[in-house]
Formats: C-alpha cells, structure tokens, sequence
C-alpha cells in the first residue's frame, strides 16, 4: 500500500511539471499610445503565433510604465522617452535599451483655428501663439512621453508652463485617447502621437493644424526589467518578446500596421544610434 502511495505521488509530481511549464505569459507595462493606436492588437496575435507567448499589456504613460517596471510588476517596459528611458536603465532597473520604430507628434486642434496657426510646421511658435492667445489647450499631465514631449516644446518656446499657465490650460492627467475626447468636446489644441490621432473616430471639430517639425519626432524604445533587481521578472519569455519586435518578422509587422492605407509606426531597429 505504501509503495502504491509512493508511486501515484511520484506521477502526481511527474504531471505537475508540464502544468507548470505551459504558463508561457508576460506583463509588459506600455504606453497609451501603442494600445489606443491598435498596434499590440495587431502585432501580438502574430508573435504569439510564432512563439506561444500571451503577453498582457498594462497600458500608462510612459513615466508609470517605467515606475511599474521599476516596483517589479512587469517582465518588459515598451514607452517612448529616451531620456527617461536612460534613467532607468542608469538606476539598474533594465538591462538595455533598443530602439523599435518611430513616428512622429502633431498638434491637433479646432477647425476654426483661433490663433491662425494650421499648415504651418513651427511647433514653438505655434504653442507661443496659443499661450499668447489663451487658446484652449488640453494637455495629458500623467508623465507619459507624449507629455514630457509636450513640456520640452514649452521649455522651447521660452515658456515655463508650470508658472505661465492660466485657464487656458487644461492639465488632465489621463492617456492620450481621454486627451483627444476632452478636446474634441471643448475644441481645445491638443499634442498628439500621429498613430493615436489616426486611429481615433471622435473627432469632431478637430484636424491636425501643425506637423512636420522635426522636434516633433517621436521614438519608441523597449527593454527588459533588470532580473538583478526583481528576480520574478520572466528573463527568457521577456527577451523573446524584445528578439521579436527587433527581428525582420517583427519590424515587418510593425511596418504592415496601417489603418485606410496610412503607416502608424516606422521600425528602426537598426538604428544604433535611435
């Protein structure tokens, strides 16, 4: 009887094991705009069909994706604010930065153009003439990269947004999907990532006024948390999803993403330099 015991304990534990390994899944913490654009609706059916991987996305600003990564409470952080990123891979937090593709920021705003600023490129003198003007501007105010984008296009402008602001500026402290209904209702300006705008239908009043700045570029970087530091993080799931994005069949989909003909994102993977 007791060899019988022993014997269904050992397959018990024999079986237990492929239980266990079939828990192939990762948290990555992203941002607003790779989710509200339709990106990783897109690409993450693909990787899973080549690797068996679920990935579960938490989508934030950048700065509290980076924050999550940072507690532990996610295997990869995909957001796009270099020198953010850089921070957090000086404090020890990942393993290293890659670049994965780029688009580029534009200023949305009411067809109506109250400060006469649409089909020009000038970013700052744009923002200049809304400040100058009191125009409506909604701004996100969560510390996503859209958000730090917005703050260095103030600082350009010579303008310090956290003493020279007024009514006029509507900090909201939501994603970008939230930022674009809000200024859609009120017909405010609002800084926007290209996918995002792309992909959004309530658009009411609103149009793209200012793009094609170079200081509106927008890059996209990805890294693994440090298992150094948090030793739960999924080391080898998590860089099979980092291998991906930057291979060939990654950076394919990335490029093939488009909604009515329109290329959301650009992969530069191989762009050291990105």
């Amino acid at each position: 009887m007791l060899a019988r015991r022993l014997l269904i304990a050992a397959a018990a534990a024999i079986f237990a094991f492929p239980v266990l390994a079939q828990d192939k899944s990762i948290v990555v913490a992203s941002t607003t705009s790779t989710q509200d654009s339709g990106l990783f609706g897109y690409i993450l059916p693909l990787f899973k069909n080549a690797t068996g991987i679920d990935v579960k996305v938490v989508a934030q600003g950048t700065g509290q994706a980076l924050d999550t990564g940072r507690r532990g409470d996610a295997d990869v952080v995909f957001v796009h604010a270099k020198s953010a990123e850089e921070k957090f891979l000086s404090e020890g937090f990942g393993v290293k930065r890659y670049p994965v593709m780029y688009n580029d920021f534009i200023l949305v705003g009411p067809k109506s153009d109250p400060v006469g600023v649409k089909g020009t490129k000038d970013i700052v003198k744009a923002l200049t003439a809304i400040k100058d003007k009191g125009a409506s501007f909604v701004s996100r105010g969560d510390r996503s990269g859209t958000h730090i984008a917005e703050i260095k296009l103030w600082t350009m402008a010579g303008i310090d947004i956290g003493k020279d602001r007024g009514p006029w500026y509507k900090e909201i402290g939501q994603g970008m999907g939230a930022a674009l209904n809000i200024a859609s209702a009120s017909n405010s300006y609002v800084l926007s990532d290209r996918g995002t705008w792309l992909s959004f239908k309530n658009r009411g009043d609103l149009e793209i006024v200012v793009e094609g700045d170079k200081r509106l570029f927008n890059q996209y970087g990805v890294m693994l948390v440090n298992p150094a530091k948090h030793p739960a993080v999924k080391t080898t799931l998590g860089q099979q999803f980092i291998d991906w994005l930057i291979s060939p069949e990654g950076q394919t989909a990335i490029a093939n993403y488009k909604i009515d003909s329109n290329q959301l994102f650009y992969p530069n993977a191989n762009d050291p330099g990105a």
